[in-house]
């Protein structure tokens, strides 16, 4: 499955109205990766177990499910969106300056 087919298929399964609402469960479900992963630290695992690995991949499932609708919301094809991040992340790379702040660097 690429992007624009797990998009098309995410899509399918919306049900909000609001096209501003996936943003908010966007913010929600990455909460719980961080969440999950401070627990994981918290308790003194450094390694992460089997159970925090399947509830990771659920919630990065989540994540990705808000990212494709908000994409969609705004007429942005997901691939395209994977293709220019990964553009943006080789000319930093090409140009020493993946480390650092700024968007635009």
């Amino acid at each position: 499955m690429n992007f624009n087919e797990y998009q098309e298929a995410a899509v399918s399964t919306a049900i909000y109205k609001d096209k501003y609402y996936p943003f908010l469960g966007l913010a929600g479900e990455t909460g719980e990766v961080c969440e999950k992963t401070k627990k994981l630290i918290r308790d003194g695992n450094s390694e992460p177990t089997e159970s925090y690995l399947k509830d990771i991949q659920k919630e990065l499932g989540d994540v990705l499910w808000y990212v494709a609708n908000i994409a969609h919301d705004l007429g942005i094809d997901l691939d395209e969106v994977a293709k220019t991040n990964i553009e943006k992340l080789k000319s930093r790379q090409e140009r020493g300056v993946l480390g650092g702040s700024g968007d635009n660097r």
